[in-house]
């Protein structure tokens, strides 16, 4: 069989100036595209709970709470029905192994089937104030590592809950360190079950209405 002969001219194969155009934004489209799935994605407390239900994964995810301090981020897990929450461990916080803390964050998504993260923020005070700027940019920290691709997360308001744990482990003389720890692990508790408990209440009172369409029940 004879070789095949082609003939074709410069002016045959040129690309024109509207075909890369449409190249560039393809190539624009995707590279915008992985990095907002590299991203962290916040959403609206009941978002975050009704996502879950709408892909039917609700059963098989749980929720991690997390309580950002300054040398220590306490964390809390859900149990599989979603209804209590449980400590889990405390993660030690530096600016330099923020990216061992976002390993460590998305082996337990795995380990756990974590459905997302719930983050305890001060809603009762002004948005510049310390403890929420600094929740702001743990979370930003996270987003810039690239390991929590597609996570998605709210915000819970952590006022009261640091304050009752604080309150009673005083009275328990536990040495400084480990009360400190103790102290943002079971605040984290207290934020996940704040949150929890916001949306199984209103999870039920919508059930409720479906079953009963002329009551007066509001959704809170």
């Amino acid at each position: 069989m004879g070789c095949l002969e082609f003939d074709v001219t410069v002016s045959q194969i040129r690309i024109r100036e509207k075909d890369c155009f449409a190249i560039f934004s393809v190539i624009a489209y995707l590279f915008l595209f992985n990095l907002g799935q590299a991203k962290m994605r916040f959403m609206k407390q009941s978002n975050l709970f009704h996502e879950l239900l709408k892909s039917n994964t609700l059963a098989s995810s749980r929720f991690l709470g997390l309580d950002v301090g300054d040398k220590y981020v306490g964390l809390a897990v859900s149990d599989t029905t979603n209804k209590v929450a449980s400590p889990l461990a405390v993660l030690l916080r530096k600016r330099t192994n923020i990216d061992l803390m976002a390993k460590d964050l998305q082996s337990l998504v795995s380990e756990l089937s974590l459905g997302g993260f719930v983050f305890g923020y001060p809603f009762d005070r002004q948005k510049t104030s310390r403890n929420a700027l600094q929740i702001k940019v743990f979370i930003d920290d996270l987003c810039k590592t690239g390991e929590l691709k597609g996570v998605n997360y709210t915000l819970m308001g952590e006022g009261f809950t640091s304050k009752n744990v604080e309150s009673f482990l005083q009275d328990l003389k536990f040495h400084p360190t480990q009360s400190k720890t103790l102290l943002d692990k079971f605040a984290a508790v207290g934020i996940l079950q704040l949150y929890l408990d916001y949306v199984n209440r209103k999870q039920a009172k919508k059930a409720l209405i479906s079953l009963v369409p002329n009551t007066n029940l509001q959704l809170i």
